[in-house]
């Protein structure tokens, strides 16, 4: 989700093509642009628009078929795009300027293997981009995990991605792992649990590849510190802590096998709907968009090649229906029908969905700022600590982004009750860590430490989230 920073200097040329484009982003009247989908391929200039006084208008900027990222300051938007974007914002009759150009980073493209049922051991170092973990080093963690920590950790498959369920080359299995003290049931898929439960998922967007290692350091925290950290034991003991480390396996390992052409890969691999969209957008279906809450709604696209292209119809995409059903193993279905029925006040569990990277803390509803929640003041104040432990911003969506629909957590809330959140991991602090490409020495040095506090306080909340003070 978000600006696009990367690290980087930018050559003469580039720098000439800021210029010039600078110079021609002035409105232009009485003229629309084509409808059209954004290149993110990494293989020619891409640039981050500042869009002036344009969060107003995020759905015009959407239909228009720009690819608004997850990035506000004031009411300017921005725009990820080449130097063809900047013209079209100015035929839109948008003031835009050059915030930053991209430069391309590069990367040998690991061995392209499709998932197996059992792991090869070697394949939990298998890395790309200077330290990120491909689809199955992720997997073969979650094996290695459970294999070390057999009173600790379960290993679920709860469906398969697009491409497996199609017959398609490089599909994967859709994992989760359950981490919690044997014992009371525990890490059963029976939404009466013994234990309250915390879920975290990452990666639902694959380009966003900061999410996916945060999630594997927090899969490492809760066995490493098992028996040393006594809140880590307590959690443990006490606490279903479900993790899916990639939400939508089939789109990072597109964004994995970029190497020296980076493809910025948003949705899952569904070309279902259109298999033409390799010079003007990407194939797929954006996972946060097609959930069946609100769809269809705002911050949506009916083009297939946008980025934010939300399905032919609600929970088209098997990743969610996969996912959705998990969640209802998982959780009673507590609350009433209607925007403002609230789930009871004893109501257990919490969902938090991983994106990058604009600094953010969001809450439902998302898919509409003017419409509260009837946990709105408990999911505030949660939304408020997270927000002051990581630095970030808080709020629902339309207050400090635009408005979106079909989104994870507005699913979790709507359907079940559950106390939902975005996070949205970013560099607000100008360390150079912003963007959906960060150098992976970032990981460990930054973001880590921040996410590492949030967690802990949002999983200790999970008994009893909405009596928070």
């Amino acid at each position: 989700m978000a600006r696009m920073r990367l690290p980087g200097p930018i050559t003469a040329l580039v720098a000439a093509t800021l210029a010039a484009t600078a110079f021609l982003l002035v409105p232009q009247a009485g003229v629309r642009p084509a409808v059209t989908a954004a290149s993110t391929r990494l293989n020619a200039p891409l640039f981050v628009y500042r869009v002036a006084h344009a969060a107003p208008q995020a759905d015009t900027l959407v239909g228009y078929g720009f690819d608004v990222l997850e990035q506000r300051q004031g009411d300017d938007l921005f725009v990820l795009g080449d130097a063809a974007a900047g013209d079209r914002l100015r035929q839109a009759g948008f003031t835009a300027t050059v915030d930053r150009a991209l430069p391309s980073p590069k990367w040998t493209p690991p061995a392209r293997r499709a998932d197996n049922t059992v792991q090869r051991a070697g394949d939990v170092n298998e890395t790309y981009y200077g330290g990120y973990h491909t689809v199955n080093a992720q997997y073969a963690h979650l094996d290695q995990v459970a294999a070390q920590h057999r009173d600790l950790a379960t290993v679920v498959t709860y469906g398969q991605s697009w491409r497996k369920q199609h017959g398609v080359s490089g599909g994967y299995d859709l994992r989760a792992i359950c981490i919690s003290k044997q014992g009371d049931g525990a890490c059963r898929r029976n939404p009466n649990s013994t234990r309250p439960r915390f879920f975290l998922m990452a990666q639902i967007h694959a380009r966003e590849i900061t999410t996916g290692d945060v999630a594997w350091r927090w899969i490492d925290e809760l066995v490493g510190r098992y028996g040393s950290d006594s809140a880590i034991t307590s959690l443990v003991n006490s606490t279903e802590l479900w993790v899916v480390p990639i939400a939508n396996p089939d789109g990072v390992d597109i964004v994995q096998q970029g190497g020296d052409s980076p493809n910025l890969q948003r949705k899952n691999a569904d070309d279902g709907n259109g298999r033409n969209c390799s010079l003007t957008g990407q194939i797929g279906v954006d996972l946060n968009r097609n959930a069946g809450t609100h769809w269809d709604t705002t911050g949506i696209s009916h083009n297939p090649c946008n980025e934010v292209y939300d399905g032919p119809q609600a929970d088209s995409e098997v990743e969610n229906t996969a996912l959705e059903q998990l969640f209802r193993d998982l959780y009673p279905a507590v609350r009433g029908s209607g925007d403002a029925a609230a789930a009871p006040a004893d109501t257990r569990g919490m969902m938090i969905t991983l994106h990058s990277d604009a600094s953010m803390v969001l809450f439902p509803w998302e898919y509409n700022a003017r419409v509260h929640t009837g946990n709105d003041a408990a999911l505030r104040a949660l939304a408020k600590q997270m927000g002051q432990i990581t630095g970030y911003r808080y709020g629902q969506a339309g207050e400090i982004l635009y408005n979106a629909s079909g989104g994870t957590d507005d699913w979790t809330y709507d359907k079940l009750g559950v106390a939902s959140f975005t996070i949205e991991v970013g560099d607000n602090e100008g360390r150079g860590c912003d963007g959906f490409l960060p150098p992976y020495s970032c990981q460990a040095s930054f973001f880590w430490p921040k996410m590492n506090a949030a967690l802990r306080y949002a999983a200790q909340h999970a008994a009893a989230p909405y009596r928070t003070s």
